[in-house]
């Protein structure tokens, strides 16, 4: 665990010096949990959202997209039950003073002792080499045995509480499995209570006219007040999907792990509308797409795993997330949500206008299912981000610092560097680089020595670097560098293009799915 958050505090520092993630307004000493995203950050930021965006709206024929407002009209709200419903169970330390949601301190715990199955697992494997049967032994060792039904009783029993509102036997639970507060290590804990998750706002010129409004808290509803907008416009059948990327706010009471938990984020989701009685076969579809989306990126099939959901939410009768390995434990990155036809069902109630479609192949009017997948961008880019920071030992003793982003994410793919600065190397390196800027997404360097300069683009995760060297002023060559193994080979200028776009563009990962 400790070797895990010395590996999350060079991410976060990594993050700030080369100019993907800033503390937002640092000047001032900042604002807990809100960040801003630098020159390198931002172009990460778009990377992922433009692989998201096009692999739903412009491989699926029957995917739309929308940009619904951030302000929508309060009664929304209260349809889509955040009003009453949207609250995380909050619990003070006495001692420390801090405040904590009291599932999180407990489902923590949980993942301690999933830490400790992990090592009796790895101890084994060790012991046993290929022989080796990781689900046999979890079936059969007596430690791990005990280790996962405690686990399973413990969050059977708290989902269970939550889902009656027994505050009083989450805080009991609390006190059972003796949680100590991280920062005081004081066991004396306040009861637990309910805490909307919320903000809230006013619309209006004056203060006693103004309307009550709140910062959406998901971009879900403004894809279901625009249902029949969308499905009219478009003429689109059921079934289709309509997909949305923007910026949602929650008021968080912890709200920690540097970028993965915030009180601003930026979601991507899609909501896919399919008649009521076939969720089941949309539901596992739509698992299976948004796995292979992932896998496509080559971080590894086993940082993921799915999680069932044992406490549904109260729209939903399926959901399930897409977990990854963070440098702090596997945590949520994507979730899958059969939300039944409650949303629509409840706009219509609210609103009184009808939000049905019309099937011609049953000559019937209906109000359809929902089949939700909803992944957050900014945890999206700290699981790309933390799986892609590597530090190698070189054959000279000395540490290479690289960020093995996959290509077609990078920031910059190609870094043009002319050897020195004189013998007309600069000139040609910039006409390289005005050729490529066109397509590419290229930065040209001209300071230091080259090899700091293969460093600097290491750090940053540039996947190709091209140096202009005497050689090129005789026939026309350039010396390509691959970032992740450091190999270097003569390319004639007239291929850089095309050799790059192959390489880095996203049509790349694209074609996997």
């Amino acid at each position: 665990m400790a070797t895990e958050n010395g590996n999350f505090k060079k991410i976060i520092s990594h993050a700030k010096e080369y100019g993907f993630v800033f503390p937002s307004s640092e000047i001032y000493d900042g604002l807990s949990a809100v960040y801003d995203y630098g020159q390198n950050g931002v172009a990460l930021k778009k990377n992922i959202r433009d692989y998201w965006w096009k692999s739903m709206t412009q491989l699926h024929e029957n995917i739309v997209g929308i940009d619904a407002a951030i302000f929508m009209h309060p009664t929304t709200w209260k349809a889509s039950g955040h009003v009453d419903a949207f609250n995380d169970p909050l619990i003070d330390n006495k001692v420390s003073k801090k405040r904590y949601r009291a599932d999180v301190l407990v489902e923590e715990y949980v993942a301690k002792i999933e830490t400790k199955i992990e090592k009796e697992v790895a101890r084994a494997a060790k012991r046993f080499g290929n022989s080796f049967d990781e689900n046999e032994f979890k079936k059969t060792n007596p430690r791990v045995i005990s280790y996962i039904e405690k686990s399973r009783n413990i969050l059977s029993r708290l989902n269970k509480s939550l889902g009656k509102e027994d505050l009083n036997d989450v805080k009991n639970l609390i006190e059972e499995l003796e949680i100590s507060c991280p920062e005081s290590g004081s066991k004396e804990w306040t009861d637990v209570k309910q805490f909307n998750l919320m903000f809230d706002t006013k619309l209006g010129a004056s203060k006693d006219s103004a309307m009550d409004l709140y910062l959406r808290p998901e971009t879900a509803q403004g894809i279901f007040v625009n249902f029949l907008n969308v499905q009219k416009t478009s003429r689109m059948k059921i079934p289709f999907g309509i997909a949305q990327t923007g910026k949602a706010f929650r008021n968080e009471i912890v709200a920690r792990q540097f970028i993965f938990r915030m009180r601003e984020f930026e979601q991507m989701e899609m909501q896919f509308f399919i008649p009521p009685g076939t969720q089941k076969k949309w539901y596992e579809f739509w698992k299976e797409k948004r796995l292979k989306w992932h896998l496509s990126l080559g971080m590894g099939e086993e940082k993921y795993r799915l999680h069932n959901h044992e406490k549904l939410a109260h729209y939903a009768d399926a959901a399930l997330d897409i977990e990854f390995r963070f440098p702090f434990g596997f945590k949520e990155l994507e979730g899958i949500h059969s939300r039944t036809n409650y949303d629509l069902s409840n706009h219509e109630q609210f609103s009184g206008k009808k939000l049905q479609y019309f099937d011609p192949e049953i000559n019937e009017s209906y109000v359809p299912y929902v089949i939700e997948t909803s992944i957050g961008l900014d945890r999206m880019f700290l699981a790309v981000l933390s799986n892609s920071l590597t530090e190698e030992k070189l054959s000279d003793g000395s540490i290479r610092t690289v960020l093995k982003l996959p290509p077609a994410l990078s920031p910059i793919k190609v870094a043009i560097l002319p050897l020195v600065k004189k013998d007309g190397l600069p000139e040609i390196a910039k006409k390289i680089i005005n050729e490529l800027k066109l397509d590419i997404t290229s930065i040209y360097d001209e300071k230091d020595a080259v090899g700091r300069r293969y460093r600097r683009q290491d750090a940053i995760g540039t996947p190709f670097c091209i140096t202009i060297d005497h050689q090129t002023l005789d026939d026309k060559t350039v010396t390509l560098r691959n970032r992740d193994s450091m190999k270097q080979e003569r390319i004639k200028i007239e291929h850089i293009k095309n050799y790059i776009n192959e390489e880095v563009s996203l049509r790349s990962i694209l074609k996997k799915l």
